[in-house]
């Protein structure tokens, strides 16, 4: 059984940094794609960013200026740092494992963002 897990959340002001982590464990192997999601009350949840394993990344709308998603394949861990942090930027943060392009997603719990003078 895969399992997600993400931690580094937590309360920041505007215009600060924040690094988020994601642990995958149970695959078997390098997952095939890593991503982070974020989602508030009442809101579809959005991509943020998320990488492949051969490096490629993909981001949503206009994040790609201040978030940044890394891995590393062989521990299966992904990375979301996080610069200029905005209000509008407060909440959860998800991050999923895609361990083939056509297996199951698995999404971990979530952390907490808040972004608040």
């Amino acid at each position: 059984q895969v399992q997600v897990v993400e931690s580094g959340g937590g309360l920041v002001q505007p215009g600060g940094s924040l690094r988020l982590s994601c642990a995958a464990s149970g695959s078997g192997g390098i997952i095939y794609s890593m991503g982070w999601y974020r989602q508030t009350p009442g809101k579809k949840r959005e991509l943020v960013g998320l990488m492949l394993n051969n490096g490629n990344t993909n981001y949503g709308r206009s994040l790609k200026d201040r978030f940044t998603v890394s891995r590393d394949n062989h521990q299966n861990t992904a990375y979301l740092q996080m610069n200029h942090l905005q209000l509008e930027d407060t909440a959860t943060y998800y991050c999923n494992a895609l361990i083939t392009p056509s297996s199951p997603v698995y999404w971990g719990q979530g952390t907490q963002v808040t972004v608040s003078a």
